[in-house]
């Protein structure tokens, strides 16, 4: 059985900063896609950031670039979103995801194939 726990979710004043980690369990497979979606009240689900896991390569959503960064530490089963000049519309419930590493970009593959979802950790930014 395949779990995925997220923790660092939190409140930050705009401009601040946080860093959220996804730890998995249970085995997936040695090249997977691994990322991060948001979803706000009233608003659509929407990917932020992903990884093809064993250094294939990182994606962003447009909102993200240049402000979040994806990575993971394989021995520790675990992906980090270091999240910074936070805005307030980043407010939202952020979920780790897991699913198949495809011909495709990994955030439009999970947009689609995702196997595992983790309970989600909520991040609030005032302003």
């Amino acid at each position: 059985q395949v779990h995925l726990v997220e923790s660092g979710g939190g409140s930050v004043e705009a401009g601040g900063s946080l860093r959220l980690s996804c730890t998995l369990s249970g085995y997936t497979g040695s090249n997977v896609c691994m990322g991060w979606f948001r979803q706000a009240p009233g608003m659509e689900r929407e990917g932020v950031a992903a990884i093809r896991t064993n250094g294939g390569g990182t994606f962003y959503a447009d909102s993200a670039l240049g402000r979040f960064t994806v990575s993971e530490d394989i021995s520790k089963n675990t992906m980090y979103l270091q999240m910074n000049s936070l805005k307030s519309e980043d407010t939202a419930m952020y979920y780790c995801v897991e699913g198949p590493s495809t011909w495709r970009s990994c955030l439009s593959s999970l947009s689609s194939e995702a196997r595992y979802w983790g309970q989600g950790t909520q991040v609030t930014v005032s302003s």
